[in-house]
């Protein structure tokens, strides 16, 4: 198991210098695939592939694989029964399920850019995928990572001689020169004798399966869960947070570990767009930075000096104005007295208080009430301690070091599941999170990665909030079932609410009443589905209906009133940006809709600078940030008698922000717009 993860990693790092159909050969063959069968390219480029396989082929569409960014093309592999049958001596080709696959092919292409979105490569699968009658999986090549895409198929309901092009599944930018150890162990249970052993297929169709199970990111999210579950149970028994608002342990400290795993997480995804740097969870650098890390069960460094300082000093304050909160008495710092944007714990740290801001600066202010400390002053101007951001040790919070860094450990938690005998293993936080990889693009039904999204925040803390009531003040820590909606769900709710809405407002199109009642609850309604379906069919809205489309949409106002951790928000705002998306490509009309309702402001110098703050938030960003902004700000509503439901609701509405926003250099806040704050 080690030597073939060992061979992973290498066959990756040989992308730095070998050629790519080498290289690509050398993966697959590591992964126990028979790559025997080969038939090269002679010329590796897009022209030499059209002049094979695109002559009199009119399904292709060469814009939307995005030709022109090619450098490099090969066809790699056939996978037929010939090879298999040399692995595996039962191996056969029939119909499976509607699904008939009597073969695969494997290409590798690598693109001209440094980087490229899912959506991208998972259109450029889908036209190859047109052409063939089989399966293509794709190897891409791009800057310094690869990612293997792999498509669904099914026998079309009424043409058996078609093929239905379903989901598309990616391993996504694994980095050639460092592999993030969980792509290594996604391709290792990938492998062929590791899917021969678990699934025991005999035929291509099973083999397809047992990859797309391999894949799932269901079973993914379940096992992050588990571990995340462990932690927090094993955290409960070991965590202290200040008694002031709270004085039940077991209640402050549950709303706390989930406060903090909240947190964390969001860190852990913008980390993903290089906006927090590693060090600050590499315990080799902490070693450096910190007095005394880890030195033992008792240090409780971390949480305080790294953790505190970055969601409180940093996230929490301008990038410019960070700086520590000076040492002496009250009456001595009487104008910083319950600030709680300075930095504090200066004496814990082995470099002094100038390296210490140097090494926070890079990471942008992003406000939006995620990391505004809860020590508070009540009326009388006492401070009641939540958080314990405080340098009086009787009202600090203390979190382990070993609970975010600890080695995998056995602890005994019968008790909380239920259960008897069972052996249950807890591990750092921050070990956890390591382990697995992160995307802050949320999966849609047509196109996911391999890896946790943003939509895991609202399974696991559904789950977590169970142990939690805060109705009857106590907690049920036995109950570990889900109250999350599931995504199938979300989607029919979502576009059965989007059609009933947007309905009305286009019958109004027509003068004559019976026409427009006609037209409204038929052919209306037919387009507006094919409108919201995941699919490549083109906007059948004229430009009138489109304008109207548009301007409902703007005025639409969406309440859950119940919305737990955003599951129906979420999908709401996904598939509203979709819809602006279809309608309006360059989002001219979406933004000047914006532009409109400031128009009617009476000051002058307001008027324009909202103006101009429209301009750059459509300017400076990616295409969907606009439409996400807007729809958030003025569209979308939410409450939940769970404070902490709501603020993971938040926090993926921050997330989805964060995604389409680019980081510039040497612009204020690195041209990160500070996050709305979404309180009514």
């Amino acid at each position: 198991m080690v030597e073939i993860k060992s061979k992973i990693q290498e066959a990756i790092k040989s992308f730095n210098n070998g050629t790519i159909s080498n290289c690509a050969i050398q993966l697959f063959s590591d992964l126990g695939y028979n790559t025997s069968r080969q038939s090269p390219f002679v010329e590796k480029t897009f022209k030499y592939f059209k002049k094979c396989f695109l002559e009199g082929n009119s399904h292709f569409n060469e814009e939307k694989a995005l030709v022109t960014e090619w450098k490099y093309i090969d066809l790699l592999f056939q996978l037929s029964k010939d090879e298999i049958t040399v692995q595996h001596s039962l191996f056969d080709t029939k119909k499976v399920d509607r699904t008939i696959i009597e073969t695969y092919l494997f290409f590798v292409i690598e693109l001209s850019k440094e980087n490229y979105s899912r959506t991208v490569l998972s259109q450029i699968t889908r036209e190859i995928n047109k052409v063939f009658p089989m399966p293509v999986m794709i190897l891409f090549k791009y800057g310094q990572f690869l990612t293997l895409s792999v498509i669904n198929r099914r026998l079309h309901k009424r043409d058996e001689q078609k093929d239905v092009l379903e989901k598309v599944t990616l391993i996504k930018d694994i980095n050639i020169t460092n592999p993030h150890r969980a792509h290594i162990e996604i391709l290792f249970d990938l492998s062929f004798n590791e899917l021969l052993k678990i699934h025991k297929f005999i035929n291509f169709v099973e083999l397809h399966n047992a990859w797309e199970k391999t894949l799932d990111i269901k079973e993914l999210n379940k096992r992050f869960y588990q571990e995340l579950a462990n932690w927090y149970f094993w955290a409960m028994d070991h965590v202290s947070f200040p008694d002031d608002i709270e004085k039940k342990k077991e209640i402050r400290n549950a709303t706390n570990l989930i406060r903090l795993i909240t947190r964390i997480i969001f860190i852990w995804f913008i980390k993903e767009k290089d906006l927090v740097p590693g060090a600050l969870f590499d315990p080799r650098e902490l070693k450096k930075i910190l007095k005394e890390f880890a030195k033992n069960k008792e240090s409780i460094i971390y949480y305080q000096a790294i953790l505190q300082n970055l969601f409180f000093g940093t996230l929490n304050q301008k990038m410019s104005e960070r700086s520590f909160a000076k040492n002496g008495s009250l009456q001595q710092n009487k104008n910083e007295y319950g600030i709680k944007t300075l930095f504090r714990y200066a004496n814990q740290f082995a470099i002094d208080e100038k390296e210490v801001i140097a090494l926070f600066k890079d990471i942008p202010f992003l406000n939006g009430g995620l990391f505004d400390c809860l020590d508070k002053e009540n009326d009388e101007g006492k401070v009641l301690y939540a958080d314990g951001f405080s340098r009086n040790t009787q009202k600090q919070a203390i979190v382990p070091d070993f609970l975010f860094f600890g080695e995998e450990a056995e602890y005994d938690l019968n008790e909380i599941f239920g259960t008897k005998n069972k052996r249950y293993k807890v591990k750092g936080l921050i070990n956890i999170l390591s382990n697995y990889k992160f995307t802050v693009t949320e999966n849609t039904p047509i196109e996911e990665e391999v890896a946790l999204d943003p939509e895991l925040l609202g399974k696991v803390f559904e789950n977590l909030l169970a142990s939690y009531n805060p109705e009857t003040q106590t907690t049920a820590r036995k109950q570990t079932g889900s109250f999350y909606t599931s995504r199938e769900i979300v989607n029919y709710m979502v576009d059965e609410s989007l059609i009933a809405y947007l309905k009305q407002s286009l019958s109004h199109c027509h003068s004559d009443p019976a026409v427009a009642g006609e037209e409204s609850n038929n052919r209306y309604e037919e387009r507006l589905r094919d409108l919201l379906s995941y699919s490549e069919n083109p906007n059948t809205f004229n430009k009138k209906e489109t304008t109207i489309l548009i301007a409902a949409i703007d005025a639409c106002k969406i309440l859950d009133p119940a919305c737990g951790s955003g599951a129906f928000p979420m999908g709401i705002l996904h598939k509203l940006v979709y819809i602006l998306h279809k309608l309006d490509p360059q989002n001219e009309l979406w933004k000047q809709k914006q532009i409109e309702k400031v128009k009617t402001v009476d000051d002058s110098a307001l008027r324009d600078q909202l103006i101009a703050d429209i301009e750059a938030a459509f300017e400076n960003n990616e295409l969907d940030y606009g439409r996400k902004l807007y729809l958030i700000e003025n569209c979308i509503y939410g409450v939940d008698i769970q404070p902490i439901a709501v603020q993971i609701a938040k926090l993926r509405f921050f997330i989805s922000l964060v995604v389409d926003q680019k980081k510039q250099p040497g612009k204020e806040n690195l041209g990160i717009r500070s996050l709305p704050n979404l309180d009514v």
